[in-house]
């Protein structure tokens, strides 16, 4: 590991523990060289790219820069911090590596995220599902905030959103 701060090569590990999302290791290093300490993060490289099967039918790469605009989009200027904005990622990422292969739906993941946002903010939410499940109507929007006021978010992995 190169110290970022005189790019030399020696170092000693100092501290080592997973990372509170557990998906990752922290280690607090110092430079034997110039003394000054330093973080890395060591994570699992995947392999295997998953693909998203868009509505057209097209295939493109996973990217979890894609869910983030998305949210941003639906949060505006809403109070939502943005470490809850990149948990709502994360997990979202974290449950279609482990429920797919290699191929995921672009309508799994929107549903995840709306799933998401709806316990996160329910602003955000209406947003984000007024766009992802194209509403064309006021009344369609209508019912979706009146459905959202009659019942609690769901509990996460619920798998019954708008009864659909």
């Amino acid at each position: 590991m190169h110290c970022p701060y005189c790019a030399r090569d020696k170092d000693k590990v100092i501290d080592s523990r997973p990372s509170d999302s557990g998906d990752a290791i922290r280690r607090r290093r110092e430079c034997i060289a110039c003394g000054k300490r330093f973080t890395t993060y060591e994570r699992v490289e995947r392999t295997e790219r998953l693909m998203v099967v868009k509505r057209d039918g097209t295939r493109v790469p996973f990217n979890p820069d894609n869910i983030m605009r998305g949210i941003s989009s639906a949060c505006g200027k809403r109070p939502v911090p943005a470490s809850e904005k990149e948990r709502v990622v994360r997990e979202v990422e974290e449950e279609m590596h482990r429920e797919f292969e290699r191929e995921v739906p672009s309508r799994a993941i929107g549903k995840r995220v709306a799933e998401k946002l709806r316990s996160v903010d329910h602003i955000s939410y209406i947003r984000f599902a007024s766009e992802y499940y194209q509403f064309s109507t006021v009344g369609e929007i209508q019912r979706e905030i009146d459905d959202l006021a009659d019942r609690p978010a769901p509990a996460p992995g619920h798998p019954d959103l708008f009864g659909s």
